[in-house]
């Protein structure tokens, strides 16, 4: 779906105030107005000192941001659509330190503003599925640790990485942290994110075997030195996802690296579309369920 165009100053003339971010949400919510969730009356008066909605019929009342992704929220809407701005307009993201300092809460608050974020671009990638040719790899992810690397060091965890070769450029990807790389865990990261019967190139792994029995599996032992001709796309990718969370964040704990890998997807997946990625966040925030 074609989005707008938003830069900073067009934000701020759109979003800039409470109300207006108020009406947004309601729009969203309710297209045809107000519909009471207990009775179905479709009238309300508005309760300002609690800012609620009341039914005219049962009297039930009922928040904007309930069963929203802000719900029980203390924060007032205008920071939250910041927030979703400051998270979409800059590819390298923001840090949750960052972000307290830029709209003026503290660390732990727009921690959580952050995952609730990261969760609802997490959901919105779900939806797509990878097809035609598809290059697949592990990659592991963590701190320097004296000792073994690559596969098998200690410190570190794996990551699945796919993403389809479309001629000499990548299309869409997908990724998945993993407590190990097994065939498993190679199934169900196939099952909900590949398309049924593609053809799936990789360095011939045996855990990547279990790959054979939904889609074409076409392996190849590759040497570091021929990784670039027969892997590129998405050995570039494993490079470029490393970056992202050396450069904005300085690494990150196991804790929350799954969060951050689904926001290096979700923009990859979006990269020809960037002047729209405010937007387009923002309404995949309004139509996503509550995060706890």
């Amino acid at each position: 779906m074609k989005m707008p165009k938003m830069s900073l100053l067009d934000w701020q003339k759109k979003y800039g105030t409470e109300t207006a971010c108020a009406k947004a949400l309601f729009h969203v919510r309710w297209p045809e107005g107000f519909y009471c969730p207990r009775c179905g009356c479709k009238k309300s008066s508005y309760i300002t000192t609690r800012k609620m909605h009341q039914c005219s019929k049962c009297k039930y009342h009922v928040s904007l941001t309930t069963g929203t992704l802000f719900h029980s929220t203390n924060l007032p809407l205008v920071k939250w659509f910041w927030a979703i701005y400051l998270t979409a307009a800059d590819k390298g993201g923001i840090s949750a330190l960052r972000l307290s300092k830029q709209i003026g809460v503290s660390w732990p608050t727009a921690r959580n503003m952050l995952k609730k974020i990261r969760t609802a671009m997490e959901h919105r990638d779900s939806i797509y599925r990878l097809e035609n040719i598809i290059e697949m790899d592990d990659a592991v992810v963590g701190g320097k640790r004296p000792g073994k690397r690559g596969r098998g060091a200690q410190g570190k965890k794996p990551i699945v990485v796919a993403v389809e070769r479309r001629g000499d450029k990548a299309g869409f990807m997908a990724a998945q942290v993993a407590g190990t790389i097994n065939k498993q865990v190679v199934r169900e990261f196939i099952k909900y994110l590949f398309k049924p019967g593609q053809t799936v190139r990789t360095d011939a792994f045996p855990a990547l075997n279990s790959i054979a029995e939904t889609h074409k599996h076409d392996k190849k032992v590759t040497p570091p030195e021929q990784a670039s001709t027969w892997l590129p796309m998405v050995h570039i990718l494993i490079g470029n996802l490393k970056k992202f969370l050396n450069g904005t964040f300085h690494g990150v704990t196991h804790k929350y690296l799954q969060e951050y890998v689904s926001e290096f997807c979700y923009r990859f997946n979006r990269r020809f579309w960037e002047p729209e990625l405010p937007l387009r966040l923002l309404n995949a925030c309004l139509t996503h369920s509550p995060v706890i």
